[in-house]
């Protein structure tokens, strides 16, 4: 999975580091039009296809639709410009335009209002179309065009990772493509919330065993499954990593209740047990983006809610409020990469639904309602969430975009639960 990118800036007045220009300002809940002009070649239908897709499902901008007989009108002779004002008539703010090269392709963005380039770069692209790492390099691209036109990359050069319909452990392309099972029954019968490394290379979840469930890592690098030595016997599940990799943190528990454990990803020293749990279940730990604090699931109060503490396990707090006497139900929760804000679910009505609270001013907003809706995963570009949603009928992976509420299906298989959005997969 490579993606060498080479740009230069070809734009005046361009601020900041290589690689990024962020030249165009909109109002919040403004989306510019972008057209993606045609590419000659075999593969040049396909590679405007999954750019189209791409920007599109960032949800910043709106892709203008045209066929490719149109589209290719509007691309000017050699040594002649784009008629500007004619893409303005058409809602058209920025214009991509592809050309193929020895090593990949040259992508040049358009600024209608200014009539001049924007950006430009040259970005590799391995051969083999419609290959895994070939449509990777191209999510990337779509990644680098959004940085070039609004400062921060997307997150099409991303995967989930689910427990799919079998019971095993699943990751898809966050296009829906690429689907590929991991784990195998010969490990486990039932493989459950997996999570990813920071870097990528592995990823954590737990499955049965004689000995209860217990923690695995999968590592992409021998696509081989390995099960914690460490892991006390009994209950062990919803793992996670540290920020700095090394660490891993779960639930451990027997009939007595369940604590979070702290343990080392690269040996089997014991766990270390953070939390108190009196006879309470503590499960579903989430790291702040700095490693200092964890939020996790508590039914001390005699439901779940959702608490944070120290990464030692002191100062813990409630952080989801409730009234003494109603049964609510919140849980699963998971921190938002930039560190702001925390998606959960709440039982509303008898009804599981996604919602989050932001850690500066407590505000708490609600982004489903339509079936049950579990298991929040956050992608780094800290706009958009997977979780596992019935409203299909059967349970699938579903995303939203938390600034405009819009939804989109990501899975369509045999049933997906229990999904977690990968970090960025730069080179």
């Amino acid at each position: 999975m490579t993606l060498v990118v080479s740009t230069s800036a070809i734009g005046q007045g361009t601020q900041g580091p290589p690689g990024v220009r962020l030249s165009l300002n909109y109002a919040s809940g403004t989306k510019p039009g972008v057209l993606v002009l045609p590419l000659d070649g075999d593969d040049g239908d396909s590679i405007r296809t999954i750019l189209q897709r791409d920007l599109d499902a960032d949800d910043r901008v709106n892709v203008v639709a045209l066929d490719t007989a149109a589209a290719r009108a509007m691309i000017p002779a050699t040594g002649h410009t784009f008629n500007f004002a004619l893409f303005a008539k058409l809602g058209i703010a920025l214009i991509v335009q592809l050309q193929s090269g020895l090593t990949g392709l040259t992508v040049t963005v358009y600024d209608v209002a200014a009539k001049r380039p924007l950006y430009s770069g040259n970005l590799s692209i391995p051969p083999g179309t419609n290959t895994p790492a070939w449509r990777m390099a191209l999510h990337g691209t779509s990644d680098a065009i959004e940085q070039w036109i609004f400062g921060t990359r997307g997150a099409a050069q991303t995967r989930v990772a689910y427990t799919g319909g079998d019971g095993q452990i699943w990751v898809i392309d966050i296009d829906g493509a690429d689907a590929e099972r991991l784990t195998t029954p010969a490990l486990t019968t039932l493989a459950m919330s997996p999570a990813w490394s920071p870097n990528a290379t592995m990823i954590a979840f737990s499955g049965f065993t004689d000995r209860g469930t217990q923690i695995a890592l999968y590592s992409f690098a021998t696509q081989a499954s390995h099960w914690k030595n460490a892991t006390p016997r009994g209950l062990n599940i919803t793992p996670v990593f540290a920020p700095d990799g090394r660490t891993l943190a779960y639930a451990s528990g027997d009939q007595h209740g369940a604590n979070i454990m702290l343990a080392n990803v690269d040996d089997d020293a014991p766990a270390r047990r953070i939390t108190v749990g009196r006879g309470s279940d503590n499960t579903s730990p989430t790291f702040s983006p700095d490693g200092r604090h964890i939020a996790f699931t508590s039914g001390r109060p005699g439901h779940p809610e959702v608490y944070t503490m120290d990464v030692d396990g002191t100062n813990t707090r409630l952080l989801t409020d409730f009234t003494y006497g109603e049964q609510s139900y919140r849980a699963s929760p998971d921190w938002s990469p930039d560190g702001t804000k925390i998606a959960y679910e709440s039982r509303i009505n008898n009804v599981f639904q996604i919602l989050t609270i932001d850690l500066r001013d407590g505000s708490i907003k609600q982004y489903t309602s339509d079936g049950a809706n579990t298991d929040p995963s956050w992608a780094p570009d800290n706009r958009h969430v997977v979780f596992a949603s019935t409203r299909s009928g059967v349970r699938q992976l579903w995303v939203v975009d938390t600034e405009s509420g819009r939804l989109r299906q990501l899975t369509h298989a045999s049933g997906a639960r229990l999904p977690a959005w990968s970090p960025m997969l730069n080179p």
